[in-house]
């Protein structure tokens, strides 16, 4: 039965497995290695003489991999003892007609020319050509066929130990993250002092130039400036993405696009808490935030 990628592995969109076969005279070797890319690309590279190969290729390859930039290469050689010559008619008409022409047209200037002989004919380029293809190719390609499902696995095998190699690297790096974030809690609320200290200073110094202003307007600003020092919203975030990645990491399957949306709103809510922090303490934790978000960032880009 063909495995999927739906079994809940975390896996790598980096890959690689190879194989080799035989059937009757022919050899050939199987390789497939993907790289990162957004989405699913998927490249075939096998001979086009074997009908219905590629048809048959590309469904099996998409239906192990979600993303990525996946090649499928396939080598084929015959043995030249069993490979055999073939006649080609039309090469063989054209190459008649053109020695009768020449031979007319000798005779024509008084030449007399060495009679042709079939061995001087068939010798000629095209005219007999090697049996690389045979008349019917469906026993060739129901072999190679019968190898992919390996080959699949192999490749499944090679992303699926490097999707939990990943996978434990993001888990440290998450729990840093929650710790740090735990810091930025404890810093906010012990600077609550420090905070209510300035809004009161900058609360007499609007006082002291509203001669003739609006009260709606005063208000107004007054509650910006207590937003601009407030972090609640930002940790609470924090904390609500620490738990929804640390979800993802532990369900496993195709999450590499959603793991991608986290990072960008983990790294738009350590921005705001440093622009917010008005604290060294606090601003160095938003700074390390930021620092280890791009880490967890550039694992993500290789899960699939």
């Amino acid at each position: 039965m063909t495995k999927t990628s739906k079994d809940g592995a975390l896996r790598s969109m980096t890959g690689f497995s190879a194989a080799t076969g035989a059937f009757n005279s022919f050899r050939w070797a199987w390789d497939i290695r993907s790289v990162n890319g957004k989405g699913l690309d998927v490249r075939l590279r096998v001979p086009d003489w074997i009908d219905g190969l590629e048809t048959a290729l590309r469904p099996l390859v998409a239906a192990r991999a979600k993303r990525g930039n996946v090649t499928l290469s396939l080598r084929i050689t015959r043995d030249d003892a069993a490979a055999g010559l073939s006649l080609n008619e039309e090469t063989m008409r054209a190459v008649v007609q053109s020695l009768l022409t020449i031979e007319a047209e000798a005779m024509d200037q008084g030449l007399s020319l060495a009679p042709s002989r079939a061995t001087d004919i068939a010798s000629m380029r095209g005219v007999m050509d090697a049996g690389a293809a045979q008349d019917d190719t469906g026993p060739l390609r129901t072999a190679l066929l019968s190898e992919v499902p390996a080959l699949l696995d192999a490749f499944d095998d090679m992303r699926t130990r490097e999707g939990s190699a990943l996978r434990e690297v993001m888990l440290a790096q998450l729990t840093e993250v929650g710790k740090l974030t735990e810091q930025a809690a404890a810093l906010a609320e012990k600077r609550k002092d420090d905070v209510a200290a300035n809004l009161k200073r900058n609360l007499a110094r609007v006082l002291d130039n509203t001669d003739g202003a609006d009260p709606d307007r005063v208000a107004q600003e007054l509650a910006l400036l207590a937003v601009k020092s407030d972090v609640t919203e930002e940790i609470d975030r924090l904390h609500t993405h620490v738990k929804a990645a640390g979800a993802l990491l532990n369900d496993g399957g195709a999450v590499g696009r959603k793991l991608d949306f986290l990072m960008q709103e983990f790294n738009r809510e350590a921005n705001t808490l440093c622009s917010k922090a008005q604290n060294a303490d606090l601003t160095a934790v938003g700074l390390a935030l930021k620092a280890l978000i791009d880490q967890m960032r550039e694992q993500v880009q290789n899960v699939e």
